[in-house]
């Protein structure tokens, strides 16, 4: 069956009156075709028709413009399928090979590719050669793309606050071992303890900073002592964490970003540095220049230092998108034996807004 490209979304259409058409007797408006298809518009969905013998697409207009293919006459499913996202390629493949196999409405979620823009489009239709008229099947394209956006903004959410959550219980637990070393008894241990929470949650109002709040979070070098008290001996280990800067404003922006690079930092120190050892100290220095400023993370006295393999954990890409996206800089480290050296860069425009 030849159909023209233009005329495939009157064809399917026509088609799917049949189907719709309600009886004289429902007292319900007829359908026609120009009614049907402000209807298909206002759902923004792209209409394809398959002939299964010649492996033949026909697309309407719509169609066309959401997959970034010329106008044509005849479309194969390999002319589409140079634009699927080389990821999903086969898969899109296996699974419209399977489709007349299906019992039932099918849906595949894929991407292409429309110049650098990556797409997701839905194709649905009626398996089982449902619905098949002289050897051509018929079904619907939608644009998903703002769904799957979405869907993976939930996903990089939950995947942070998971690693959230295992942080903290890892916090909790080393400043549980932190307070024992000092504390004499029960009580002093509860006091030292809650005290230190209490500041673990100063610091987490910087990592979530209040609505409203406007202006310089933070100086630089208070930003530091409020995320890393917690972490600071009190009894007579006390200043085994210095903190020397300059003073220098942080914006509320680069400081919420901050306090999270530096809590991932920290709690990795906990878990695996210097702040994991009784005699393990933190310094932390400043070195401003015209348009950078360089922060510089110095554990010494922990346990010996292994260097990090492969990518790395969420911990690791946390790390890395804050400095380079938010802060329009990077982070480099020195996996020295005696104890890691975490440079962190920033340029002083991101700093300070």
């Amino acid at each position: 069956m030849a159909m023209p490209a233009q005329d495939g979304a009157t064809t399917a259409i026509s088609v799917a009156q049949k189907v719709v058409q309600p009886p004289a007797k429902s007292g319900l408006p007829d359908w026609d075709a120009a009614h049907l298809r402000l209807a298909i518009e206002a759902a923004g969905v792209a209409l394809w028709s398959w002939n299964v013998d010649t492996n033949r697409f026909t697309m309407d207009e719509r169609a066309f413009e959401l997959w970034g293919v010329p106008l044509s006459d005849y479309v194969s499913f390999e002319d589409l399928s140079v634009n699927i996202h080389p990821a999903d390629r086969d898969r899109v493949k296996a699974a419209f090979a399977a489709t007349r196999a299906l019992v039932g409405a099918y849906e595949i979620d894929f991407r292409v590719m429309v110049g650098e823009e990556v797409r997701w489009i839905s194709a649905r239709g009626q398996g089982d050669d449902a619905g098949i008229v002289g050897r051509i099947m018929y079904g619907i394209f939608i644009d998903v793309t703002g769904r799957k956006q979405a869907e993976e903004g939930h996903e990089l959410l939950a995947g942070e606050m998971s690693h959230r959550v295992k942080n903290l219980l890892a916090i909790a637990t080393g400043l549980t071992a932190i307070t024992s070393r000092s504390a004499k008894t029960t009580a002093d241990m509860a006091q030292e303890l809650t005290h230190r929470l209490t500041a673990l949650g100063r610091a987490h109002d910087l990592v979530r900073p209040l609505p409203g709040q406007s202006g310089k979070a933070a100086l630089l070098g208070d930003l530091f002592t409020v995320l890393l008290a917690p972490y600071d001996d009190m009894g007579a280990f006390s200043g085994r964490v210095r903190v020397s800067v300059p003073r220098m404003g942080v914006g509320e922006q680069a400081a919420t970003t901050l306090a999270l690079v530096v809590h991932e930092l920290a709690t990795n120190s906990l878990k695996y540095g210097a702040l994991s050892s009784q005699e393990g100290v933190l310094d932390i220095s400043c070195v401003p220049h015209d348009t950078e400023v360089t922060v510089v993370w110095t554990e010494r006295g922990g346990p010996p230092v292994q260097a990090l393999t492969g990518d790395g954990g969420y911990g690791s890409k946390l790390l890395n998108r804050g400095m380079t996206v938010q802060l329009g800089g990077s982070i480099s480290c020195d996996w020295n034996p005696e104890g890691v050296i975490v440079t962190l860069k920033m340029t002083k425009d991101r700093l300070t807004r």
